[in-house]
């Protein structure tokens, strides 16, 4: 359906996204208007809009037409130029002026203002100068216009056209016929799949050399994704191979290995790749991702100092300590106390129930007997409220640690954090809980934020699943052999009758659980199909479990190895979310990308947003007290409001608020039940893991012992007890390509070769 007509006025609009609600004249003999609403940038009134679209419902503003996709052109009647230069899109220029200026000039008004600017002088109250600014205004707002409509033929939207003029201007027509694949590369949100399309529309072939280059870059850029600094450049040939590979088409007519290792070469000589060897393998990475492991290492060498101090003078001072805190180490955390003193760089690891807090609090004792300042840090905002309660010591997130500065762009490498190598912490001791999440980018932006001299406590479980983002830190440190590292192996917890830590040391030890329900807090409900996993769920879910441990429903947390499937993430939400959140009039909905969130609903953030606000309230719910930027992959919250009119949904995240546009709802989805891997540095009163069947990739060892420690009090088992003992007997876990380990041992055989040297 096709509607068009004049502007006659903007009723409501979000600068932010560019949604907006118009009022469009489509008949002006009988003043028959419409209500449009869409993402249109560059509305303005008395403009003429032509719209695609269709008519819809509104609870509340009757029939809307919603666009779909839109041309806007200069109006041709003196009444609507009037408006249009009176409305704001030409700065300077108010009702006054707009009114003086087609009096004088009447239906010449816009050739006069695109060609003879300079006569717009004419009009009293207007100099040469702003005369000058009114014209060069006017071909801007011209130009944008073009772009868009030349865009619109590529398929390209509205809001992508906008960021894709910002970026290049009017340079964006040779891109666009040379290399369309330019655009992935230099603008965030557009992926190689864009590019793809969009250069095929520009009659752009599949061997084009362009297509082969962004198709390499766009591989290691996903390798990310799944957790890989690099990929051997072997299995980085085949995949981009198979990726080139027409949608529909057959991939035995389709060989570009040749052209693959060629463009491997170009983009080495430019600078945009590395190739490093890695035991016998070529590791190929990403320029920056490279440079981001490689100086990691050397910042984590450089810390790496040890302090010279007496071993009877330090066990005197830990002696005085434990008498005043009337705490009682064991020869293991002693010793780990002890290191800590003495070193730069510490690691201190080890399972759940071993004493990590306790350790953590003798340390800061000591530091703080010794008079030294204290920073503590943890990857997430529930683990840092978790360090606070176990320290009694404040505890932040390691990005509000650094100063995190919003308005930079969603890449990681590319975040600004206030506090780097140039603002260094104001620290003598930086502890940081659950290094096991933080990725090689906020690892990187925290060790260039800590001078040497400061000494950096690294606390973790390495056991644990690694980061959600690229890297393997906290295993590649301990692995390389160059820093000292405290694994503590004695479990106190066990003493206090908890099978969950039981269980999970006994998982790591490749035992099966006991799942006998001899238990208070280790249980297994057996069921054959997925229908009996799925009720039991909801019944345990909804009121079994929120009583037995005390908590609300959104409290307990599911915990699935997979997305699809019956049991996995997608369809267990939707059962779940009839369930513990079923429709109701009070309730308002919104269907966005398959999933219908509806208020009430709990919700979890699935990447980085470092641009998105947030903002603090007090009781009242009427003062802010704290704002900022910057939501995280795995933060979960409740929505409380669901708007159609602005168009966006409220989400309370802890003592959080956040608005998402409806544009940004891809990075939301339902949290009744999520992966394992977005478990990590959580925990939860109870754990429900339904598991009866599944890919063995998904089903190994590490997972298991993941889900299982998330829980505090309580772990439920449904479905199949002999999938459990496979999943203990497999240990093979998806490999994770990083270098750190190998970056750092390269640094130590250069330190130890020189001492050689001067030796010598």
């Amino acid at each position: 359906m096709v509607l068009e007509g004049y502007i006659e006025k903007i009723i409501y609009r979000n600068e932010e996204n560019g949604y907006t609600v118009l009022s469009v004249v489509i008949n002006e003999d009988i003043d028959e208007t419409e209500v449009m609403i869409g993402y249109v940038e560059g509305a303005t009134e008395g403009l003429y809009i032509r719209a695609e679209g269709e008519m819809v419902d509104h609870k509340l503003y009757e029939q809307q037409f919603k666009i779909s996709a839109y041309e806007l052109h200069m109006p041709q009647d003196v009444d609507s130029m009037e408006k249009y230069l009176s409305s704001g899109a030409i700065k300077g220029v108010g009702q006054v002026l707009a009114k003086m200026i087609v009096k004088k000039f009447k239906a010449d008004t816009f050739r006069v203002i695109e060609y003879e600017p300079e006569r717009l002088a004419e009009i009293k109250g207007i100099s040469e100068r702003k005369a000058r600014e009114i014209g060069l205004q006017y071909h801007e707002s011209q130009d944008i216009r073009q772009a868009m409509v030349f865009l619109g033929k590529y398929g390209i939207n509205a809001h992508l056209a906008v960021r894709i003029y910002q970026e290049y201007g009017n340079k964006m027509y040779k891109v666009l016929e040379e290399n369309p694949y330019q655009l992935a590369d230099d603008i965030q949100g557009i992926g190689f799949k864009i590019a793809d399309e969009i250069a095929r529309n520009a009659g752009i072939g599949l061997d084009s050399e362009f297509r082969v280059r962004a198709a390499i870059l766009y591989t290691l850029s996903q390798a990310g994704n799944l957790g890989h600094t690099y990929l051997p450049e072997e299995l980085l040939i085949r995949k981009v191979d198979s990726f080139l590979v027409p949608e529909g088409g057959d991939p035995f007519a389709y060989s570009y290995e040749e052209a693959i290792r060629h463009e491997l070469t170009t983009l080495l000589i430019e600078h945009k790749i590395v190739v490093k060897d890695i035991e016998g393998t070529h590791a190929v990475y990403g320029n920056k991702q490279y440079h981001i492991e490689l100086d990691a290492a050397r910042l984590l060498h450089d810390l790496n100092l040890t302090y010279h101090i007496k071993e009877e003078e330090l066990r005197s001072r830990l002696d005085c300590l434990q008498k005043q805190s009337q705490i009682e180490l064991n020869e293991q955390q002693t010793h780990a106390v002890m290191q800590a003193a003495v070193s730069g760089l510490l690691v201190i690891t080890g399972g759940p129930g071993t004493g990590k807090t306790t350790v953590i609090n003798a340390i800061i004792d000591y530091y703080e007997q010794e008079g030294l300042n204290l920073l503590l840090a943890a990857p997430t905002g529930r683990a840092a409220k978790r360090m606070t309660e176990a320290t009694g010591y404040q505890a932040q997130t390691i990005h509000r640690l650094l100063e995190f500065s919003g308005g930079a762009d969603q890449e990681e490498t590319r975040t600004h954090f206030e506090r780097n190598a140039m603002n260094p912490l104001d620290a003598d001791v930086v502890i940081i809980d659950e290094m096991s999440m933080v990725d090689i980018y906020l690892a990187h932006a925290l060790f260039q934020a800590i001078v040497p001299g400061t000494h950096l406590i690294l606390v973790g479980d390495v056991d644990q699943l690694p980061s959600v983002g690229p890297g393997n830190v906290l295993k590649d440190i301990i692995h390389s052999d160059c820093f000292p590292v405290i694994t503590l192996s004695t479990i106190y917890r066990q003493e206090e009758g908890s099978d969950i830590i039981t269980n999970a040391h006994k998982i790591l030890r490749g035992e099966y659980p006991d799942m006998t329900n001899d238990s208070k807090d280790f249980f297994l409900r057996p069921r054959r199909s997925s229908k009996e996993v799925i009720d039991e769920v909801g019944v345990l879910a909804s009121i079994k479990i929120p009583k037995y441990v005390n908590a609300k429903p959104y409290e307990v947390q599911v915990l699935t190895p997979m997305r699809q499937g019956d049991l996995g993430v997608e369809n267990l939400n939707k059962e779940l979310q009839n369930i513990l959140n079923p429709p109701s009039g009070s309730k308002k909905e919104h269907e966005a990308h398959s999933i219908r969130f509806r208020e009430g609903d709990k919700v979890m953030q699935i990447k980085n947003d470092y641009d998105l606000e947030w903002t603090v309230y007090d009781p009242s719910g009427h003062h802010v007290i704290d704002k900022g930027a910057g939501v995280f992959n795995g933060d979960l919250g409740v929505i409380q409001e669901i708007d159609d009119y602005t168009e966006q949904i409220t989400v309370l995240m802890d003592d959080r608020t956040v608005k998402y546009d409806y544009k940004l709802l891809e990075e939301l989805e339902l949290a009744y039940a999520i992966t394992i891997h977005k478990s990590q540095g959580n925990e939860y009163p109870a754990v429900i893991l339904p598991i009866l069947s599944g890919p063995r990739v998904l089903l190994h060892r590490n997972l298991l012992y993941t889900a299982i420690t998330r829980a505090k009090q309580c772990v439920i088992i449904v479905g199949n007890g002999y999938k459990i003992h496979e999943m203990v007997d497999n240990v093979d876990e998806q490999k994770r390509y990083s270098g750190l380990e190998w970056a750092l041992r390269d640094l130590q055989k250069r330190d130890n070769n020189t001492e050689r040297n001067e030796y010598s």
